[in-house]
């Protein structure tokens, strides 16, 4: 009688060990799978609109505003002659210098977007001062404009998540582009047109700059070459989804 009470405390020691050790097995598991989920929370990976799939026949012309507005007048005409309407990039120390530029681009129905505003090297920024960054421009175009742009373009390209994240939380769409035409280093029209003419395609965001030395002498000739290509050209804010869409790791902004 001893022996077989002892059997059966021993085995039920043994069922109790053994449903301990489940226990704690699937608590691990479940905590791993958590830290799991919250690892891939924070890991998200935010990005900028380097080009839109469309199915539209379009591609957007961009234009940054940080250095001179000589040639503002000319770029103008050329916009209004081709029947055109593109969106102009402005830095907020360039906004002050030349209000008068700013309004004429504004009156004359072309989008604005922010620059940042005083085009420093974003990743070495916190969160905090990424905003102000934003902001500080918007209120500067606000003021000239009356109006607020929810587009962003960061100064050099520079990106991190820092960047994109003080954007967005803001409400900012972040823009880059797919196309350079490197005007800034002093290309010729042609040279500008032979870059892209062969790469050039619909949702492709363009990239040009004003203030250097042939922009605004080369703006008709690429505006029509690229309406050759059956292609319209149309502001950032007509072509990009603004709800209910991805990033791909390329860049591309994709229709949910």
């Amino acid at each position: 009688m001893f022996l077989v009470f002892n059997k059966q405390k021993i085995y039920t020691y043994l069922v109790s060990i053994i449903i301990v050790v489940i226990l704690f097995c699937m608590t691990g598991t479940l905590t791993e799978n958590k830290e799991s989920i919250e690892t891939a929370s924070t890991n998200e990976k935010f990005l900028p609109i380097y080009k839109v799939q469309t199915e539209g026949n379009k591609v957007a012309l961009t234009m940054n505003c940080a250095w001179n507005a000589e040639d503002i007048d000319k770029i103008l005409e050329v916009l209004e002659e081709n029947n055109v309407k593109i969106t102009f990039f402005m830095v907020g120390d360039w906004i002050e210098k030349y209000p008068e530029a700013v309004k004429k681009i504004h009156d004359a129905g072309h989008e604005i977007g922010t620059h940042s505003d005083t085009h420093p090297h974003v990743n070495n920024l916190s969160y905090e001062e990424n905003v102000e960054e934003i902001e500080n421009s918007n209120d500067k175009i606000e003021n000239i404009t009356g109006t607020r742009t929810n587009l962003y373009r960061t100064p050099y390209g520079e990106y991190n998540q820092t960047v994109i994240k003080a954007a967005q939380d803001k409400g900012y769409y972040t823009i880059q582009w797919s196309l350079d035409t490197l005007d800034y280093t002093g290309l010729t029209g042609e040279e500008m047109w032979n870059r892209i003419k062969d790469k050039i395609g619909s949702g492709d965001i363009i990239l040009m700059h004003n203030g250097t030395e042939h922009t605004a002498d080369s703006l008709d000739k690429i505006i029509k070459n690229i309406k050759e290509k059956n292609l319209e050209v149309v502001k950032i804010s007509e072509m990009i989804y603004k709800d209910n869409y991805t990033i791909d790791v390329n860049g591309t902004q994709k229709r949910n």
